[in-house]
């Protein structure tokens, strides 16, 4: 069995420099983990320390059953594929993919086998006899993830892999990364700053933000019930919209005033947000639930915004409108033939029962 379990594992650099605060993680057998979030957020040295590439200042880690703290990398039976492809340039690619195997004194049929086995996987079989300089980035990184199949260890561990190449050949790999872990079935832990590649690639995501563990999930649940407004904003494209305000009521009704524009807040969401009523807080709606109303049959006339149009950004199969309401600022998504003219003031609906409010000191999720 390949579990890794992380139990109040804290990183420090330069003595009180704390890169990864407490984290607790259980990664199952054979699932496809991803950690992901901004640049500096400690997630590559939470991957180099389950590697054994750096120490672990406080708490335990397992792979298995095994405390691992003090056992060296070489012997924690994983593999890691680096941003770095790392392949030695006066090599053939099927010496590269061979090396480790050497260094560990294998048969040499059973080396030729397991390196012709994930060549033949990845579809590089016939490009075993070139050196690196002769293939291109996305190959290079096929031979790197090929270099840890042949080892057929408990844990692949991939750090960033995909960042080095463009975006046509980023999608074709990220596809292909998924489908091997299909085939293979074993356990990986993917690091990511790209939250589309978390998206479609985990079982479940870990989003970190400053060395602390946000939410651990799987990636609709994050994307539907974030925890908090970093996660909010983190997962998904565009970015969450949000604004300031408050929660105001008339007539026995609820509605969040913006400053400029109110809005009604569905009935279902009343008994949560009782409490901060006459309250500052943070409302949230994401870009694909505000809809312009020339195009929606019905909508209620409390859910109807007045806003002015800033800039339309044609993406193909969408449109992104940036629009303003006098006092914020927000990216609506529509359809790819709603283009409304630039600097007009247009009508949109806020689709409310998909909305989501932070407490404004906490930013924790109230709904």
């Amino acid at each position: 069995m390949a579990q890794v379990s992380l139990k109040n594992v804290t990183k420090y650099f330069a003595g009180n420099i704390k890169a990864v605060d407490s984290i607790n993680l259980g990664v199952e057998n054979k699932e496809f983990m991803v950690l992901v979030g901004p640049s500096g957020c400690g997630k590559s040295t939470t991957l180099r320390m389950i590697a054994g590439l750096e120490e672990v200042s406080e708490g335990n880690l397992y792979i298995g059953d095994k405390m691992v703290n003090d056992v060296p990398a070489k012997d924690r039976d994983i593999a890691m594929v680096f941003q770095n492809y790392a392949l030695y340039p006066h090599m053939t690619l099927f010496e590269n993919m061979a090396f480790g195997l050497k260094l560990r004194r294998y048969p040499k049929q059973e080396i030729i086998q397991r390196v012709n086995d994930a060549a033949d996987i990845l579809g590089i079989k016939h490009l075993l006899n070139r050196r690196p300089r002769e293939i291109s980035g996305g190959e290079r990184q096929r031979v790197a993830v090929g270099r840890a199949i042949v080892r057929k260890p408990k844990v692949f561990l991939f750090d960033e892999p995909l960042s080095n190449l463009d975006a046509k050949l980023r999608v074709q790999m990220r596809t292909e990364i998924h489908k091997l872990h299909i085939r293979l079935q074993t356990t990986i832990i993917y690091v990511t700053h790209d939250q589309v590649e978390a998206m479609t690639m985990g079982d479940r995501i870990a989003v970190m933000k400053q060395g602390v563990l946000q939410q651990v999930n799987d990636p609709i649940d994050i994307y539907d019930h974030p925890k908090n407004k970093f996660v909010a904003g983190f997962i998904g494209s565009p970015p969450m919209n949000f604004m300031e305000g408050r929660l105001i009521k008339k007539e026995g009704k609820i509605y969040f005033d913006e400053g400029k524009i109110i809005i009604k807040v569905v009935e279902d969401m009343y008994k949560k947000l009782e409490a901060y009523v006459g309250k500052d807080l943070l409302f949230g709606i994401r870009s694909e639930d505000i809809y312009d109303k020339l195009f929606v049959s019905e909508a209620p006339p409390e859910n109807i915004v007045r806003v002015n149009c800033e800039v339309v950004e044609p993406m193909g199969s969408e449109v992104y409108l940036y629009l303003n309401t006098g006092k914020h600022t927000f990216i609506a998504r529509v359809g790819a033939h709603d283009r409304p003219k630039v600097n007009q003031d247009m009508d949109v609906v806020f689709d409310m029962s998909k909305v989501h409010f932070f407490a404004k000191d906490t930013e924790e999720t109230i709904i």
